[in-house]
C-alpha cells in the first residue's frame, strides 16, 4: 500500500457520502427550513447567542471539535497497525460520527440552542436530565485534564511552537476587534489576520520560548519543571478564555485555526499523494497489541479508548449544542458545519495514519515484528510530528525542523481551542446542573454559578489531574467517557428523530450505531479500570470518575429504553 492510494480514497469516500447520506439526513430527517429563525437571531445577546458567517462558524466548530484528538488517538492506536485504525476512522466517521454531530446540532437549534443534556431531559424525564448533566461535567473534566497534559507536553518539547501559540492568541484578539468592533470588511479582516498569523509563526520559529535549559528531554527534571509552568499558564488562560464573550477570542481564534488546518491538510495531502511513498509500518500487528498504557489491549472493545474524535466523539455533541447552535445563522448551514466538520476531522486522521505508516519506522526504529509490543513506548504524538515534518520537507524541499514546528503548532493550536471550549461548556453544564437542583439566585449557589467561578472550578480540578499524569494515562480515560457520551447523545437524537421528527426507518440509522457503540464502550471501560495499573492520586481519581460515569451511563440507557417505549403522540413537536 502507498500514501497516494489511501489519501485519495479518503477524499472520494468523504465527498461522495456528504452529497448522498448527508443530504438525505438534511432533507428527509431534519427537513431544514432556511427561512426559520435560528436561536442566534431569536435570542441574540451579544455574548453567547451571536450569528456568525458560515465560514467563520465552520472554523470555530471544527477547531473546537478537533483539538489534538484526531491526531493523538490514531498516533497511539498505530500499535495495532494502520489498517484497523483506518477502518475504524472511516466507518466511524460515515455511520456514527457525522450523523451524531449533525443531529446534535440541529436538534439543539430546534430547541432554542439548548444543550443535548437538556434535550435528553426534555425527551426522557427530569432524572435523565440531571444524570446526563453530571455525566457530561465529569466527561468535560477528563477532556480538560487530558488536553492540558497534551498541550503542556507539546509546548515544552517544541518551544518554537510555544511562542507562536501565544502570539496567535494576541492575533485572534486583534482580529476579533477588527471584525466585530471596527466592522472592517470580512475579507479584508481575514487577510489582515492571516498576515499576522504568518508573522507569529515566523517569530516563533526564530524565538523559541524556553523556560528551563534542557527542558526538551522528555522525562528529565527540567522537562517536568517546564511542564508544570505550562500547567499553571494554561490554568489561567482557560479560565479567562472560557469567561470572555465569544467574539473576543473564541470565534476569531477558531476561524484562523481553520486556516492552519486547511493549509496543513492541503500541504500534507498533496505531499503524500505526490510522493506516493510505500507504507513501512505493518498493516496489522496483533489483536491485543500493547496500546492502552502499555497493556495488551484487544482491538475490540478497547479501540474507542484510543481513537476518539478522529472517528466519532461525544464531545462534539456538547460543542454542537453548546456553542455552535447558538451561532448558526441559517439552518441550511448546519450540514456544512456539523456533518462536513466531522468529515474534515476524519480526513485529518487519515493524514496522521498515512504519515506514521510511511515514516514511523524511521523515527521509532521499530521493526515490523516488534511494532505491536514496542510502539507504545517509542511512538505517539512525537512520531506524527516528525513523520509529517519529514513528508512535507521531502516534497516541498523545506527544512525538516520547520515542518515539525508547523505540525506541532497545528496540534497545539487545536488543543488550546478544545481546552477553552471544554472549560466554557463545563461552565454551562455546571450552571445548568445547579439550576436544576437549587435556587441559584440566592446565596452560595448564586456565587457558584457566576461565570468566572464556575469556569475556575472545572479548570482547577482538571489541571490538578494533569499535574502528575502523562497524557498516555489520561487519554484512554477521557476517550472512554467521551465515546459513551456519544452513544447516549445518539440515543437522544434517535428519540428526537423517531418521536418528534417522525422520520420512520431513518431512526434506525441513528439507533443501531448508538447501541453498537454503547455496548462496545460499556465493556471497554471496566477493562480499563481492572487492567490499567494505578500510579498516584490522580490515577485513582481518574478511575473513580470512570466508575461513576459507568453507573450513570447504565441509568441513562435505561431511561432511554423507557422513552423509546412511549408512543410518539406523547412527545411535543420542536418549536417552530
Amino acid at each position: 500500500m502507498n500514501s497516494a492510494v489511501i489519501v485519495l480514497a479518503a477524499a472520494i469516500i468523504y465527498v461522495a457520502m456528504y452529497f448522498t447520506y448527508g443530504k438525505s439526513l438534511q432533507n428527509k430527517v431534519v427537513r431544514v427550513d432556511p427561512s426559520r429563525p435560528t436561536p442566534a437571531h431569536k435570542l441574540y445577546d451579544g455574548v453567547d447567542y451571536v450569528p456568525a458567517h458560515p465560514v467563520v462558524l465552520y472554523g470555530h466548530h471544527f477547531a473546537s471539535i478537533a483539538g489534538a484528538a484526531p491526531i493523538t488517538g490514531p498516533a497511539l492506536a498505530m500499535a495495532w497497525g494502520w489498517l484497523p485504525c483506518l477502518l475504524w476512522v472511516w466507518f466511524g466517521n460515515v455511520f456514527i460520527g457525522a450523523v451524531h454531530d449533525y443531529l446534535a446540532l440541529m436538534a439543539s437549534v430546534r430547541y432554542d440552542g439548548k444543550s443535548v443534556q437538556w434535550i435528553a431531559g426534555k425527551l426522557m424525564g427530569r432524572r435523565t436530565g440531571i444524570g446526563f448533566q453530571i455525566y457530561i461535567w465529569l466527561t468535560l473534566l477528563l477532556v480538560v485534564a487530558a488536553f492540558a497534559a497534551v498541550v503542556s507536553n507539546l509546548l515544552v518539547t517544541t518551544p518554537e511552537a510555544a511562542t507562536a501559540s501565544l502570539l496567535f492568541l494576541i492575533v485572534a484578539v486583534i482580529l476579533g476587534w477588527i471584525m466585530y468592533k471596527m466592522k472592517v470588511n470580512f475579507y479584508v479582516a481575514t487577510i489582515i489576520g492571516l498576515i499576522l498569523l504568518v508573522i507569529a509563526v515566523w517569530i516563533g520559529f526564530n524565538n523559541p520560548l524556553i523556560f528551563v535549559e534542557g527542558q526538551t528531554v522528555s522525562g528529565s527534571p527540567e522537562f517536568l519543571q517546564a511542564y508544570h509552568y505550562w500547567n499553571i499558564l494554561l490554568l489561567i488562560y482557560i479560565i479567562v478564555a472560557a469567561s470572555l464573550p465569544v467574539w473576543v477570542l473564541l470565534q476569531p481564534r477558531d476561524y484562523l485555526n481553520a486556516y492552519i488546518l486547511w493549509f496543513g491538510l492541503l500541504f500534507g495531502g498533496i505531499a503524500f499523494i505526490a510522493l506516493a511513498k510505500p507504507f513501512e509500518a505493518p498493516g496489522f500487528t496483533m489483536w491485543s497489541a500493547n496500546v492502552v498504557q502499555g497493556q495488551p489491549s484487544p482491538f475490540w472493545p478497547t479501540v474507542p479508548l484510543v481513537i476518539a474524535c478522529g472517528a466519532l466523539s461525544g464531545f462534539h455533541s456538547l460543542v454542537s449544542s453548546g456553542t455552535t447552535s447558538k451561532q448558526l445563522d441559517k439552518e441550511i448551514h448546519g450540514l456544512l458545519i456539523g456533518y462536513g466538520g466531522m468529515f474534515t476531522e476524519g480526513f485529518l486522521s487519515t493524514i496522521v495514519i498515512t504519515a506514521i505508516a510511511v515514516y514511523g519506522a524511521k523515527f521509532t526504529g521499530i521493526s515490523a515484528a516488534e511494532w505491536g509490543t514496542q510502539y507504545f513506548a517509542k511512538g505517539g504524538l512525537g512520531t506524527f510530528v516528525s513523520s509529517y515534518g519529514q513528508g512535507v520537507a521531502d516534497f516541498y524541499g523545506i527544512d525538516v525542523a520547520l515542518g515539525k514546528t508547523f505540525a506541532t503548532l497545528w496540534v497545539s493550536a487545536f488543543a488550546l481551542t478544545t481546552l477553552d471550549t471544554a472549560t466554557r461548556l463545563g461552565r454551562f453544564t455546571w450552571q445548568e446542573l445547579l439550576g436544576m437542583l437549587f435556587d441559584t439566585s440566592q446565596g452560595i449557589w448564586k456565587t457558584l454559578t457566576e461565570k468566572w467561578i464556575s469556569s475556575a472550578i472545572i479548570a482547577i480540578f482538571a489541571v490538578w489531574m494533569a499535574w502528575g499524569s502523562s497524557y498516555k494515562l489520561l487519554w484512554p480515560a477521557f476517550a472512554g467517557m467521551n465515546q459513551l457520551l456519544a452513544s447516549i447523545a445518539l440515543m437522544t437524537s434517535s428519540l428526537w428523530v423517531a418521536k418528534v421528527q417522525k422520520a420512520g426507518k431513518w431512526a434506525y440509522a441513528v439507533l443501531i450505531p448508538a447501541l453498537f457503540l454503547w455496548v462496545t464502550v460499556t465493556v471497554a471501560i471496566p477493562w480499563y479500570i481492572v487492567k490499567v495499573p494505578l500510579s498516584g492520586t490522580a490515577s485513582i481519581v481518574t478511575k473513580g470518575v470512570l466508575g461513576v460515569g459507568l453507573l450513570l451511563n447504565i441509568l441513562l440507557a435505561y431511561d432511554f429504553y423507557l422513552g423509546w417505549k412511549k408512543p410518539a403522540e406523547e412527545y411535543e413537536a420542536t418549536p417552530a
